[in-house]
């Protein structure tokens, strides 16, 4: 096959990644760092887009490397409308979407709008694959605890399909033939989910609900006292959602959402920090377990993914709780730039069902 050069763009809060792949193979990987006063300048986080746009193309040309030599445009996924899992066209709808936070603003938004910029420019297709509202729950998932709420589908779906597939390649078998629980720790949240024969059929809600407490994010509190909280006059719904999204978790056991920090408090003695890694441990174990129940026990294999499994302290831990229910497989990274470099593979191939969103 022809040497084809494959553009991601991943957009975070507070910088953008930029990544260059030949065909399968990294070649050239950058953070663009935005400061927090120029970011300021914007209203909100769609008015960003010109901005950042101007700033991958600005930071892939000083790299002397020529864009029109992209054959195609891979994005982060933002908050779209739920999908089935799959790979999808960014046409205009979905821009549209995008723009107005459909289903939420968050700076992965951004991800398909500067694709779609850059693609429009270069004359090729941009696309995102299984994004984080791939919504394949069971109508029995949904039920909350009363009927004005329904429990919704958004997490790391990328990630939950990529290394699931992986694993399943390593034991020779599909995807679709196996029952999984799958456990991806990233840097913000955590999302733990029952694969049901290619199915993603209940997971928590990584990105403002419940589960386990993250690096930042709060996870499940209790309800009672989240509810007074919000009426006690004290914080506004901004600062309770930061509260719970940004300043939760480690952040605010700890004061720093810096892993590298937080490894160094543990390694250095610190009782507090170790504490509340092991408190992790402990939920993390508890949201395995309840998805071994939703498989009713007919579990292939337990995948964990993310950095944090490189600690052999955490991972003991967590194998400790939940590792005599069913084989483990551990992918102790976070590759979402791979797992879009195989999805575009598998569009420049014609090895994939290109979905139109609607």
């Amino acid at each position: 096959m022809l040497q084809q050069k494959i553009l991601i763009i991943y957009p975070e809060v507070r910088k953008t990644r930029i990544a260059l792949y030949r065909n399968s193979e990294p070649i050239f990987l950058k953070t663009i760092q935005h400061p927090e006063e120029e970011l300021a300048r914007f209203k909100n986080i769609p008015d960003q887009l010109h901005y950042r746009t101007e700033a991958v193309i600005t930071e892939i040309e000083r790299n002397d490397f020529k864009l029109e030599l992209v054959a195609i445009v891979m994005a982060r996924s933002g908050l779209v409308k739920p999908l089935k899992s799959g790979i999808y066209r960014i046409n205009e709808k979905m821009v549209e979407d995008l723009k107005i936070g459909i289903m939420g603003v968050h700076a992965t938004n951004l991800g398909g709008l500067i694709a779609y910029e850059i693609a429009k420019k270069i004359d090729v297709g941009a696309f995102m694959a299984d994004p984080v509202v791939v919504d394949e729950l069971t109508d029995m998932a949904r039920i909350t605890g009363h009927p004005i709420f329904e429990r919704k589908s958004i997490f790391h779906a990328l990630s939950h399909k990529h290394f699931a597939r992986k694993y399943a390649k390593s034991v020779n078998k599909s995807y679709e033939e196996l029952n999984l629980i799958v456990c991806h720790i990233g840097l913000g949240g955590i999302s733990i989910g029952a694969h049901q024969k290619g199915l993603v059929v209940d997971v928590n809600q990584a990105f403002d609900g419940g589960g386990p407490f993250s690096i930042s994010r709060a996870g499940t509190l209790p309800v009672g006292q989240l509810v007074r909280l919000c009426y006690s006059g004290k914080y506004s719904e901004e600062q309770v959602m930061e509260m719970i999204t940004s300043k939760g978790g480690y952040y605010a056991y700890l004061g720093t959402d810096s892993i590298t920090q937080i490894d160094r408090m543990i390694a250095d003695g610190d009782e507090k920090a170790l504490f509340i890694s092991r408190a992790l441990a402990y939920q993390v174990s508890k949201e395995i377990a309840s998805y071994y129940a939703v498989l009713e026990g007919d579990v292939d294999a337990i995948i964990l993914t993310g950095n944090i499994f490189n600690s052999e302290r955490f991972l003991d831990n967590v194998k400790q709780r939940v590792g005599k229910m069913a084989p483990m497989a551990l992918y102790p990274t976070i590759n979402d730039l791979e797992a879009h470099a195989v999805n575009a593979m598998m569009v420049l191939k014609g090895e994939a069902e290109i979905k139109e969103y609607e």
